[in-house]
């Protein structure tokens, strides 16, 4: 035999609308603009570094076939840390874009990193640094 039984809470509901949500507002605290593409690249390959030297990738086939991206666009990624360590950091923290295309473009880097003097380097970027 069953018997009834009666359950008794309170409930609150908003109306809103129909589909609406309404999410707080919050307030950005980045930079306006976006970090250059060759700043971005850097960091690439400094991470790429550290996972070769860590031993969690063997190479940068395996980086490749990881990141679905062909083994040249790895290597020349990777070619980037040829270049002086001022450079390097200079390029991580190039200014923020705001409009329009980065002034510095990995196709101007990729001759000066495949330079071997590091003071040759800096003389070639200083004519080419924003």
């Amino acid at each position: 035999m069953t018997s009834a039984f009666t359950i008794e809470c309170r409930v609150h509901f908003t109306n809103r609308g129909r589909g609406s949500r309404k999410r707080p507002t919050r307030q950005s605290t980045a930079e306006p603009g976006r970090v250059p593409r060759v700043s971005r690249l850097m960091a690439l390959a400094m991470r790429f570094d550290e996972l070769i030297g860590s031993g969690q990738v063997t190479d940068y086939a395996e980086l490749a076939r990881l990141g679905h991206v062909s083994r040249a666009r790895v290597s020349q990624i990777a070619s980037l840390l040829g270049l002086a360590p001022d450079l390097q950091e200079e390029i991580l923290f190039l200014p923020r874009t705001h409009r329009g295309r980065d002034p510095i473009q990995l196709r101007h880097l990729l001759p000066i990193a495949a330079i071997p003097d590091w003071g040759k380097q800096r003389s070639r970027w200083k004519s080419l640094a924003p």
